[in-house]
């Protein structure tokens, strides 16, 4: 026990770190439960007899934990700066845990159960925004806590960790729902106990590992940084210890106090203290994650490859998700051998060669297994790009006095614009596949150009030396 004052201890840091990404998976998770949901939850409320529940109603009630997701990324700056990391992914997991009760019971004390109306609807929605409020802050926070808690020499890996969480997390759901569905596959009408029941199960399923996350975030420490900034010294420097070892983590520690001693309250409060450009490459980072197109695949794969003429879509479907964890773990084992800037220019130009692909299967008769091979290519190289590196970046980017707010802003961008792209994508593809793919392709190569022009490279700096950068840069 006493070795860790000497190197730390890797088993310490490793629980840690698993303890946060399991917020990861709960993020992937609520996403996509409503994907098995969907049909039941919209075969329940159309039986309902004092409303009519249209296509509208249905498209607003599987995008409305959106709404949260945006709402929980703004409030996770002002969360993370008053209660701490620690007790603001607390709030999140207590957050899905309610969601997933809500889910599976909103009749709870007002309404009478298995009897659908409109107010019935409006709780339930009001459950899943809980549950996207939950969503937002997990994903604007786990990545911060995970940046904060972690060296420098692992800290890019350690926060792709919580992107592979993500994608697990969503595959799970799809086994889990899955197995729901086959539970009852001998009922005579399966279909009828799915829309009665089904569905409730689906949600309620979260409430296992929200349960807990909760429960285990109370057993990780508060970061060094958050310590630090708020007078609690000697406890930070124990954690520091504990992962670093005693000499490190007094080095570390003196870094921490120099960066939090240089500003002023005033300077830790306002979100542009060092410059336009750090909170604006922040931001811009989150916008070109969305906006070159990927929720739009990962979101409508089944429909894109019937469209393309594949018999079994599902199973094509299946494949993709497999090559999206594969290619994630090419980012986390690396992340902090090749650096940051390498891996997001070389997915943004390997994304526009599998989007101009799909564009020109298009417009030029080719077989269909071209298209297909570029929808693939165009997710795989997402998925050790611009899907890790991307909250890589923006846990390590910002300096430690405004990080909390600039996360929260740049998250929330990330929303609104997963938003943006996943409600205009169908009716783009359905005016043109070429042109939808096409944009996404040349929205690609500006993506990689932003990268290379005015991203700095944090490969092996310590979130104390970004503070110092970003310091002479706003000089």
């Amino acid at each position: 026990m006493a070795d860790y004052k000497h190197k730390g201890s890797p088993a310490y840091l490793f629980g840690i770190v698993l303890v946060a990404v399991i917020g990861g998976l709960l993020f992937g998770y609520d996403t996509a439960v409503i994907s098995g949901a969907e049909k039941g939850l919209q075969a329940f409320f159309k039986s309902a007899t004092d409303f009519n529940y249209t296509d509208g109603w249905h498209g607003f009630t599987t995008s409305s934990a959106l709404i949260g997701c945006i709402i929980g990324a703004l409030l996770s700056g002002i969360l993370a700066s008053s209660l701490g990391r620690k007790k603001s992914l607390f709030v999140a997991g207590i957050l899905f845990f309610l969601s997933a009760l809500g889910s599976y019971y909103p009749e709870f004390l007002f309404f009478e159960k298995g009897v659908p109306c409109k107010s019935l609807l409006v709780a339930f929605n009001g459950y899943r925004i809980l549950g996207g409020i939950g969503v937002g802050l997990a994903s604007a926070l786990c990545p911060m806590y995970i940046a904060e808690i972690s060296p420098a020499s692992k800290r890019g890996k350690l926060v792709s960790w919580n992107q592979f969480a993500i994608i697990f997390g969503q595959l799970v759901v799809y086994f889990v729902n899955f197995l729901i569905v086959r539970s009852h596959a001998s009922d005579p009408d399966v279909v009828a106990w799915t829309n009665a029941v089904g569905w409730r199960v689906m949600f309620v399923s979260e409430a296992v590992p929200a349960g807990l996350f909760a429960l285990l975030i109370l057993l990780v420490p508060e970061t060094p940084r958050y310590l630090t900034m708020h007078g609690q010294a000697p406890k930070a420097l124990a954690v520091l210890t504990k992962i670093n070892g005693e000499e490190k983590a007094n080095e570390i520690l003196l870094e921490i106090k120099n960066t939090v001693n240089q500003d002023s309250q005033a300077r830790k409060e306002k979100l542009f203290a060092y410059g336009f450009m750090v909170v604006f490459i922040g931001c811009m980072l989150s916008v070109f994650q969305q906006i070159i197109g990927i929720n739009a695949v990962l979101y409508f794969a089944p429909r894109i490859f019937e469209s393309m003429g594949v018999s079994n879509n599902m199973l094509f479907t299946v494949i993709m998700g497999v090559i999206n964890i594969s290619f994630t773990l090419v980012a986390v084992f690396t992340v902090e051998k090749l650096g940051r800037k390498p891996l997001l220019i070389t997915g943004s130009l390997g994304m526009a060669v599998g989007a101009l692909g799909v564009a020109l299967s298009n417009v030029v008769t080719l077989p269909a297994l071209v298209p297909v091979i570029s929808i693939m290519v165009y997710s795989a190289c997402f998925m050790f790009s611009w899907g890790p590196i991307c909250w890589v970046y923006i846990a390590e980017l910002f300096p430690n006095t405004i990080r909390s707010q600039a996360t929260a802003l740049a998250v929330a961008f990330q929303w609104i614009f997963n938003f943006i792209v996943s409600s205009t994508f169908v009716p783009m593809y359905s005016w043109s596949p070429f042109f939808a793919y096409a944009l996404y392709g040349a929205i690609c190569i500006i993506a990689a150009i932003f990268v290379w022009r005015l991203v700095p490279e944090t490969k092996g700096k310590t979130l104390e030396d970004m503070t110092h950068f970003w310091r002479a840069q706003s000089r």
